[in-house]
């Protein structure tokens, strides 16, 4: 009898090892397809999270970073059990194309939602709405050079040049003149020189002449009436082009709406959704990585608005009070922000579950009156 049971042994262990192999090779799979169910994404590498300063969702200091979308990705990575680490990126194109190519795991910023990025990654439920604004210069004195400028544009130094050369020949002309039929004319170069460029730009600034003799009779007069004439045309001329010219740079620098950026540069951050939308429009646009590039462009001339998310411009606005810009207008292409993941992510449910349950608690609006106040 304890053959036959050896030899049962012998029959069915093979058997059963096979079975044991099964169960240990089948069992993870079927834990992680569990864990896949419940949306929990533990046990893998830390994230590769791309990150693109733009307060204030999005701030870095000694520390590492900071902001109202810092806050609440890692309130949510924390509940879904996710370990990460930041990357930076420079600009919003830059972030945009490592997500989509997969070179990050997830972007963190003011990320807007849109149709054509939808199409190359995945984005969370939205926790902010936005839209967009404009950044002008503060309204104030048009300066010196602003004038010059203008009137360079407008050609009107160049024939202030030639206006130069005339009054330079007329008071070579009188010098020559007087000289000869004045007795009473100073004979010395200097002195003449200097009596009769007074006596031209007496005329030229003031319509009026100094007294002189009158050599030639009532031709002297008439002689004299044509020249109180060209003066006056003279000052007449250069101060409708002064003016004409401050009044070009006043208008040129009320923009108060979209419906005054026709025609003017405006610039933008390099691959945002107020690039695309300026581009649209048909605009002349500068793109920039920084919101300071933006604003030392506008101090210089180089553009006559910035077209940006609302809440960034306000932020910068409201932290940089000497700063010679003000937020103008209404808000215009409303938008949501969400946080993007790489394309088909398997993190993205979990996400969406912990951003429901934030929204809920009223955790996001919380962290949104810590940073933009309370609202209007």
């Amino acid at each position: 009898m304890l053959l036959n049971f050896s030899a049962f042994l012998r029959a069915v262990f093979p058997i059963i090892t096979l079975i044991s192999a099964m169960i240990l090779v089948v069992s993870p799979g079927i834990a992680q397809d569990a864990g896949q169910a419940s949306g929990a994404v533990t046990g893998e590498a830390p994230l590769k999270v791309g990150v693109r300063v733009s307060p204030p969702f999005v701030m870095q200091t000694a520390d590492g970073y900071t902001g109202m979308a810092i806050e609440l990705w890692e309130d949510l990575a924390a509940a879904a059990g996710v370990e990460y680490q930041y990357e930076p990126y420079p600009n919003v194109r830059a972030l945009i194309d490592a997500t989509a190519e997969g070179q990050t795991d997830a972007a963190i910023s003011n990320l807007t939602i849109t149709k054509a990025r939808l199409e190359k990654m995945d984005f969370t439920q939205p926790w902010f709405d936005s839209g967009l604004r404009i950044m002008v210069g503060s309204a104030g004195s048009t300066s010196f050079w602003e004038v010059v400028k203008g009137l360079q544009e407008a050609g009107f130094l160049k024939a202030y040049g030639w206006l130069a050369f005339v009054i330079v020949v007329a008071t070579l002309l009188m010098t020559l003149f007087d000289r000869r039929f004045d007795k009473s004319f100073s004979q010395k170069w200097p002195d003449g020189l200097a009596d009769s460029f007074y006596s031209v730009m007496s005329v030229v600034t003031s319509g009026k002449a100094p007294s002189r003799k009158n050599l030639f009779g009532w031709i002297g007069r008439v002689w004299q009436a044509i020249w109180l004439v060209c003066g006056l045309a003279v000052m007449a001329f250069i101060t409708s082009s002064v003016t004409s010219v401050m009044t070009t740079l006043s208008l040129h620098n009320q923009i108060q709406s979209v419906a005054d950026l026709p025609g003017k540069v405006v610039g933008v951050f390099d691959g945002s959704v107020g690039e695309d939308y300026s581009r649209e429009q048909g605009w002349s646009v500068m793109v920039f990585d920084e919101l300071d590039q933006g604003v030392a462009a506008l101090d210089n001339g180089e553009i006559d608005a910035f077209v940006g998310d609302a809440p960034t411009l306000e932020y910068y606005d409201h932290t940089n009070p000497n700063a010679d810009v003000e937020v103008v207008g209404p808000l215009f292409d409303p938008n949501k922000y969400g946080f993007a993941l790489s394309l088909r992510s398997r993190n993205t449910r979990a996400f969406n579950i912990e951003l429901l349950a934030a929204k809920e608690s009223g955790f996001v609006e919380d962290l949104r009156v810590e940073y933009l106040g309370p609202r209007d």
